[in-house]
């Protein structure tokens, strides 16, 4: 069977920065695609074909025309450590995805904002409840603040600019606006009552129509319904301690589905995560394998509740299930569907290569500030047990 996702092992040094990364590299075949090696550095040189060893990444058809890449990078996940807020795990993250992914292509990067997922707790109240609030009473380093004037969201945006990444701030203050804020000399677009993923999935349409391929920075599954030949996901592997491309030939080996079921599929089954119960909470025996089955038959799920109204689809608890509960599940997939209609424009300079000199001292500078950070929380804590 096909490995599930390319990678490369690396040895951490203290600080996560480029130049203290060691590379030790596996190799394993995957089908007949070649490999590619990149340099944990901090240059932007061209990665180098190989046959094995390094980074993998798919295998371009040599008769195609080769499309130049973008990368839109998901900030939020990556400022964690588990659940817990971690400017430190952003630290680690970013001079990983720069040194051995992203190298010399473009980056935009998306920060997500307060109540932007809003709209869909209306349409479905449990969406997202259980997600950890932030709270002021977090250590400073421990600390990824939304609000604009937080310390950590000003320390991140700074870094990102200074490594020269096109920062879009999603914020929602009020649903529906569009304005321009500054914060540290930095142009953030605010884009009120949108989530970050809304964002990204609108930027990937309008790459897509200027003839760019997109690699998405994300752990977030809510992109796999985005994954096409020329849309690719790569993931931070917190286990592993490496970031890892995952395509379409992965998506179908994994899954023995197309992406492009991926949204009806989740519609039917739920997603807990997101706090979005499936049709087996109100239809006990509806589950993976009779969703699967179905949606291979009729494509999607509109078509499936479409056909089910008219004539009998399967099974009759299956038969049931979809006529009685056809709203449920077009709730699901009005809550699950990322939108493209963000007011947001990909704009041209956006799309230049990124220059990576600032790079090495940049990161370096931001792990020395993460340092003494911790230093003055642990002096102000033994003070207050002195106290």
């Amino acid at each position: 069977m096909e490995e599930m996702a390319a990678y490369i092992r690396y040895k951490p040094c203290l600080n996560p920065i480029p130049r203290c990364i060691s590379l030790s590299c596996s190799w394993r075949r995957i089908s007949r695609r070649t490999a590619w090696r990149i340099h944990a550095s901090s240059s932007s040189s061209y990665p180098q074909k190989q046959t094995g060893g390094g980074l993998l990444l798919p295998h371009e058809n040599s008769n195609s025309k080769i499309k130049e890449r973008v990368f839109l990078l998901d900030v939020n996940p990556l400022c964690y450590e588990g659940s817990t807020p971690s400017l430190p795990s952003f630290a680690h993250w970013i001079s990983l995805f720069f040194s051995q992914v992203s190298l010399h292509h473009p980056v935009i990067a998306v920060l997500d904002g307060k109540s932007g997922n809003e709209y869909r707790r209306q349409l479905l109240p449990s969406y997202k409840a259980h997600r950890r609030k932030f709270t002021r009473q977090l250590p400073v380093s421990q600390r990824f603040s939304r609000d604009p004037a937080g310390s950590s969201h000003q320390i991140i945006t700074d870094v990102l600019r200074k490594c020269n990444v096109p920062v879009g701030d999603v914020s929602t203050f009020s649903f529906g606006q569009f304005n321009i804020e500054c914060i540290r000399a930095v142009q953030v677009l605010k884009i009120e009552g949108h989530e970050a993923d809304d964002v990204v999935a609108t930027l990937v349409e309008q790459a897509l129509q200027r003839g760019f391929r997109v690699v998405i920075g994300s752990p977030d599954k809510d992109f796999k319904q985005l994954i096409s030949e020329d849309v690719q996901l790569v993931i931070p592997m917190p286990e592993f301690g490496r970031w890892s491309f995952y395509t379409l030939k992965h998506y179908i080996a994994q899954y023995n589905c197309d992406p492009s079921s991926d949204l009806s599929l989740r519609c039917i089954i739920g997603d807990e995560v997101d706090g979005v119960p499936g049709l087996q909470h109100v239809a006990p025996g509806f589950g993976r394998k009779t969703a699967l089955k179905l949606l291979k038959k009729h494509g999607s799920l509109e078509n499936l509740l479409n056909a089910a109204a008219v004539r009998t689809v399967g099974k009759q608890y299956a038969q049931d299930a979809l006529t009685k509960h056809a709203d449920y599940l077009r709730k699901n997939y009005e809550v699950l569907s990322l939108r493209r209609d963000v007011d947001v424009h990909l704009e041209e300079e956006w799309l230049s290569e990124r220059d990576t000199r600032n790079d090495s001292v940049v990161l370096t500078n931001f792990v020395k500030l993460l340092g003494e950070i911790q230093k003055f929380n642990y002096q102000n804590a033994s003070n207050l047990v002195k106290g």
